[in-house]
């Protein structure tokens, strides 16, 4: 099925503005929405969503719904997604740690995700990381193999040997191993965690992408604000959702601490991978322009630094 046109777009989804009345939950506030984004849903660049502070509810309902409505407040997956797709979820799942601490994406938000993206008519969605520690490790202690399980999303255990050269054509990788079965879907949706990084300062949706790569990924390292950009101008990131339930502040990638971990009740998604970890380097307390990768993909043309410029709805949840 072809994707919807703008206008087409319009007529199924209701304007933005008052309270917001296309979201499928009431209590909803808004504390902003550009002049750009009333005109026209399809026009949106990002939509943040934060938990009503002094409201108090469940892990998984929390996150749920954060979710849900960061999606909507986005013209909601039917933007992205058409019947007969067949989606890939790129979490991050590398390390052997518990969704309190933070390291991994949280589950909730990756169950939820997959869930919309068959009510938006997806044939199947895969799962799946290229994780650092031993995958049937961090795929059942993270939570995410059982909450895919629930919503009868399919789990990837990635094969090393599957991995093959791709041609990335970039200005400091010409070519590097990634894995056919997750850049050969229709869409691949980038869901990293908030969470500090000792080498990067922050882990955020460029970084994420690690996940799809083969080889000796710690070569990387070596120049990654480069590398990084190859990838994600190779990638052409249509939807990147970042998880912001809980954040990992120190000791990252892989944590271990709960006193590392902070409470942050917020998910945003993005059709701009770089305003979104530009969102999510403020979040962890950094100004954008301090974090190289995100300097990188500003100045590569990938998107836009400043996310408060781009047509964005933000709204409360409870």
């Amino acid at each position: 099925m072809a994707r919807q046109t703008r206008r087409e777009f319009l007529k199924t989804t209701a304007t933005v503005g008052g309270a917001l009345a296309f979201t499928p939950y009431a209590g909803w506030a808004q504390s902003d929405v550009t002049a750009a984004a009333t005109e026209d849903l399809g026009s949106l660049v990002m939509g943040i969503a934060r938990w009503q502070s002094g409201v108090d509810a469940e892990d998984r309902t929390v996150a749920t719904k954060l979710t849900e409505q960061a999606i909507a407040a986005l013209g909601g997956m039917e933007r992205f997604v058409s019947r007969g797709d067949v989606i890939w979820i790129k979490p991050s799942i590398g390390w052997n740690r518990a969704p309190e601490l933070a390291a991994n994406t949280n589950p909730h938000v990756v169950a939820t995700l997959a869930r919309l993206c068959f009510t938006a008519g997806a044939k199947k969605v895969k799962i799946g990381d290229n994780s650092c520690h031993t995958a049937s490790q961090t795929y059942q202690t993270s939570g995410i193999e059982a909450a895919a399980r629930e919503v009868d999303a399919e789990m990837i255990y990635l094969d090393e040997r599957r991995f093959k050269d791709v041609a990335l054509n970039g200005k400091r990788l010409d070519s590097w191993p990634l894995y056919p079965e997750i850049i050969d879907c229709d869409l691949v949706i980038n869901v990293p965690v908030v969470k500090h990084h000792s080498l990067s300062r922050v882990s955020l949706g460029m970084k994420n992408y690690m996940g799809i790569i083969g080889g000796d990924r710690g070569l990387w390292h070596q120049a990654l604000p480069e590398c990084l950009c190859d990838i994600t101008a190779f990638m052409k990131p249509r939807l990147c959702v970042l998880d912001g339930f809980r954040a990992l502040i120190a000791h990252g990638p892989q944590g271990g601490n709960p006193a590392d971990v902070k409470r942050m009740n917020v998910v945003a998604a993005s059709t701009d991978i770089v305003a979104l970890d530009s969102f999510g380097a403020e979040l962890l307390g950094h100004k954008p322009e301090s974090i190289a990768t995100v300097r990188a993909g500003s100045a590569a043309g990938l998107g836009q630094m400043d996310y408060r410029s781009v047509p964005r709805s933000e709204v409360i949840v409870s």
